[in-house]
């Protein structure tokens, strides 16, 4: 299997720490630590080059971007092209339901009928996301959408494997498809969930960083698993200083 990383975690720490700093270290060197020749790190620049030039798009009247990191990939793109005017970002997310499976949630809890009020008046819609992984997110906004809408709607994301975005139910530009199956060919990791506990929400319990799942980081990196958790636990005690309660 390969996996991908996209790496969200450079700029993030430099943006808040100087060069040569410990953390800036410690995020270069999980960075270059985790590079094997089963893992492939992408960066932003590449996958927003690729998805801006499958052509021009006429501006659409409405864009939702899926969480914050659906709305910041709307920003980017239209920085670029002008595409979304009128961006709005819908509050769901992907929770882990306690038996082996995910449910999608609001984390503010304001219902997503409420958050999509006025979207039927949209002559066309866009859906932005940063990934689709399962997809089920996603879906789940377009389920929810008026059917005369839903026909109406493109789908746009910087990242994706193949085998979901062929199940969106929707067009869908892409700047990075992996080939493949979800999690028997391919999946896809952001570095910053590797050392941040917004990775894995979990119903009415707090949300953790992947290296709170070591079993995780030993078959994601088994031949340097003991040093990445090493790493992502000292760069999380220079991000996180301040741990949630259990």
């Amino acid at each position: 299997m390969i996996l991908y990383v996209h790496d969200d975690l450079s700029d993030d720490v430099h943006a808040r720490h100087a060069a040569g700093s410990p953390a800036v270290t410690l995020a270069t060197e999980i960075l270059t630590l985790v590079r094997r020749k089963h893992v492939v790190v992408l960066t932003l620049a590449p996958q927003l080059d690729a998805l801006i030039a499958q052509g021009a798009r006429t501006p659409f009247a409405l864009a939702l971007g899926i969480g914050p990191a659906g709305e910041r990939v709307a920003r980017q793109i239209h920085a670029r092209t002008g595409w979304f005017p009128a961006i709005r970002q819908v509050d769901l997310t992907r929770e882990e339901d306690g038996h082996g499976g995910y449910t999608v949630v609001s984390l503010r809890a304001v219902p997503l009928a409420e958050q999509l009020a006025g979207v039927e008046t949209a002559a066309s819609l866009a859906i932005v996301d940063d990934t689709i992984f399962s997809g089920i997110t996603l879906r789940t906004l377009l389920e929810a959408l008026p059917p005369a809408v839903r026909v109406r709607t493109s789908a746009f994301c910087l990242r994706g494997v193949g085998e979901s975005l062929a199940a969106v139910g929707c067009p869908v530009a892409v700047g990075f498809a992996a080939p493949g199956k979800l999690l028997e060919d391919v999946s896809f990791i952001n570095a910053s969930g590797l050392v941040r506990r917004i990775a894995i929400r979990r119903r009415g319990q707090p949300p953790l960083a992947f290296f709170e799942r070591p079993e995780w980081i030993r078959a994601w990196f088994p031949a340097a698993h003991a040093e990445v958790l090493t790493l992502c636990r000292r760069l999380n005690a220079l991000l996180e200083p301040h741990p949630l309660p259990s």
